[in-house]
């Protein structure tokens, strides 16, 4: 290993910017995707170490499995398949409202919530608010616009955004899900709708990326509690 005064370190086969979290003020997260179980180990061992806080996105069953192996007090969530170990708990501030359109879109949702927090967000959530049942949506809206900012998470046509946008005065990050039948095109049609929204304040992250929405959330979450305090 290699160590640089450039604010990370050179392990090989890749680069821990571990000065990260001093410049966007929140640390590198794994993403554990596509990774080999031998450099997953390694790069998890470096965190784990440095008692850096340590999140890891899209890991599968057989990763949580060689990870909970070695290190038994890490957190594992299947539902978003994510694992953490935090040395150093953030204090919570703020408040972010995610919402799903239906059950099937929980998972990207889940993952939103647990890096929202991770981030050192509160966190409230709306589950199965879904356009088909808009009621089920307004009833809850009041307690949704509480929030800085709202996370809204669809599949099928996405509407929810849209519809979620013109009720509130508050920025809305849409998060597309790949949740839907054939002509959805695993989530394609769900993006181009809600990129295509006439409700304002809509900012669109990528199909299924609940980490990405969760940072930008977190991001404008931490922005406006410093600006309170």
């Amino acid at each position: 290993m290699q160590e640089t005064n450039n604010g990370y370190e050179d392990i090989g086969f890749a680069k821990i910017d571990f000065d990260r979290k001093n410049r966007r003020k929140f640390p590198e997260v794994i993403f554990a995707g596509g990774k080999t179980d031998e450099h997953l180990l390694k790069i998890f061992d470096l965190f784990y170490q440095k008692k850096e806080n340590i999140l890891a996105t899209r890991a599968t069953k057989a990763q949580m499995d060689l990870i909970k192996s070695k290190y038994t007090q890490v957190i594992i969530d299947e539902i978003s398949s994510t694992m953490r170990i935090e040395f150093e708990k953030k204090e919570k501030r703020g408040l972010i409202s995610i919402c799903s359109g239906g059950t099937s879109d929980i998972a990207v949702c889940e993952e939103a919530r647990i890096t929202a927090q991770f981030f050192g967000a509160n966190v409230n959530t709306f589950y199965d608010v879904g356009v088909s049942g808009i009621h089920r949506l307004l009833s809850k809206i009041e307690e949704i616009k509480k929030a800085n900012v709202i996370i809204a998470v669809a599949g099928m046509e996405g509407a929810l955004a849209t519809v979620i946008a013109g009720l509130v005065d508050k920025p809305v990050i849409c998060v597309p899900t790949s949740v839907g039948y054939g002509a959805n095109l695993k989530g394609v049609a769900t993006l181009l709708t809600m990129i295509n929204s006439c409700s304002e304040g809509i900012n669109v992250v990528n199909i299924d990326n609940g980490y990405g929405a969760a940072y930008n959330a977190a991001q404008i979450n931490r922005l406006i509690e410093e600006a309170r305090n």
